[in-house]
């Protein structure tokens, strides 16, 4: 009888140790994500005030190349705070407002330094910088509010809830969403745009939570048996989804799962990962092919592959057609631990939304030795889907273009497939 109450307290003891370590792993697991989100808050607010402070310079020079080094700073800055943005926990909606207002910002600069329309910049700018400016002077106050706060990893939330009274971030969304439609209103080709965005055309049946957890564990086996919480989205969101976040042991992380079919919108796990490589690069394709298979994910083909010192990012495209040709907009982005080839990352929201295809349209064949200068060599050909400026689906040639020169240039090259309009110069070098 000792022996079995020696072995019983032998027993809680190891539990109760290793009970503490598992909290002790998600502790520090959750203040190393709460920084990387504190830092990211405090990058977001400096490219602010760095873009309205350069937007409103740009209004100064009348010198041509003043304001063209200005507008380039404006475009260069734009993109870095898309970046910076989109790495907060904002939600989606939130998000796509400020992408698309500094987004334009940054469109409208690359425009007048391209086509030398300084004037129009010059007329519509002085609106645009005065609401940029108290968009900047709110984010700040609302940033040095949430920090006096010392906001928790869970408190972090209410970034994302813009209708919360309780959010310091209210009122910037709110203005936001204001300064978006007064200051660049949607032309017809983007309001189209954004309502094939949306996921309200999905008829599939629809799932329970069990179901969506279900889902979830089929995609990534390891997380089975976490301890799960699961929400629904709001009533008047534009489609219902399940959020699920799961905690099991180091690994903490979340996924949004579609009511209607539950297909995965997006998955996140946030664990330690070792530098060493323990799996080779031809081994993380085929654990992709197959993770996204069980998904459902069929007809998908890979485009890029990139690597860091602890992850592999792949960037896949939907193949249709008796050409094989890719929709690069109904795109999925994979990303794939370096140690052991576990799923750390999957937006597949584009995929999810499926382009609708316009089979009407002629490809017209192009003479490349033509088309371009002598002394240039196409590596590469293929149909691809893409977008145009006026957010038109077409279908496109996409080369690899070689120019013999000194410096041996590399391009690839996008041409509509029909009317051999050029819609992108990529230069690759």
């Amino acid at each position: 009888m000792k022996s079995a109450i020696y072995l019983l307290s032998i027993a809680v003891l190891a539990l109760g140790l290793y009970s503490y370590e598992v909290r002790k792993e998600n502790t520090n697991l959750q203040q190393t994500v709460q920084a990387q989100y504190t830092n990211s808050l405090t990058n977001a607010s400096d490219k602010l005030s760095t873009l309205q402070e350069s937007v409103s310079q740009s209004l100064l020079f009348q010198d041509e190349n003043a304001l063209n080094n200005e507008l380039d700073n404006i475009w260069r800055i734009s993109n870095e705070f898309r970046s910076t943005i989109s790495s907060l926990p904002l939600s989606r909606e939130v998000s796509n407002e400020w992408l698309r207002y500094v987004g334009n910002i940054g469109e409208e600069a690359k425009y007048a330094a391209d086509n030398g329309d300084y004037e129009s910049w010059q007329k519509r700018m002085p609106v645009v910088n005065q609401n940029l400016r108290a968009l900047a002077d709110e984010w700040t106050v609302a940033t040095a509010n949430f920090y006096q706060n010392d906001a928790s990893i869970s408190e972090w939330a209410s970034v994302a809830e813009k209708e919360t009274s309780e959010s310091q971030f209210k009122n910037v969304t709110a203005n936001l969403k204001s300064y978006g439609e007064t200051d660049f209103p949607l032309t017809a080709s983007e309001s189209d745009w954004l309502k094939k965005r949306e996921l309200q055309n999905l008829d599939d049946k629809e799932i329970t939570k069990e179901q969506a957890i279900d889902k979830l564990e089929l995609l990534v086996p390891g997380v089975k048996d976490a301890t799960y919480t699961v929400t629904k989205s709001k009533d008047d969101a534009p489609y219902p989804f399940y959020h699920i976040q799961f905690v099991k042991g180091s690994r903490i992380g979340y996924a949004d799962i579609t009511e209607k079919g539950g297909y995965i919108l997006s998955f996140l796990s946030e664990r330690p990962v070792q530098e060493k490589t323990g799996i080779t690069q031809q081994q993380i394709r085929d654990q992709v092919m197959e993770l996204l298979n069980r998904a459902g994910y069929k007809d998908l083909q890979l485009v890029e592959m990139r690597e860091n010192h602890q992850a592999w990012h792949l960037s896949l495209a939907r193949v249709v057609g008796d050409d094989k040709a890719l929709v690069y907009p109904d795109g999925i982005q994979v990303k794939i631990s370096k140690d052991s080839g576990e799923l750390l990352g999957l937006n597949a929201m584009e995929y999810v939304q499926k382009e609708e295809i316009n089979e009407d349209q002629k490809v017209e064949p192009i003479d490349w030795e033509a088309f371009f200068r002598p002394g240039t060599t196409v590596e590469e050909e293929q149909l691809i889907f893409t977008e145009n400026e006026a957010f038109q689906l077409r279908k496109c040639y996409q080369v690899i273009a070689r120019f013999d020169n000194d410096l041996n240039e590399t391009f690839r090259v996008v041409v509509d497939a029909e009317n051999h309009d050029v819609i992108k110069v990529e230069y690759m070098n």
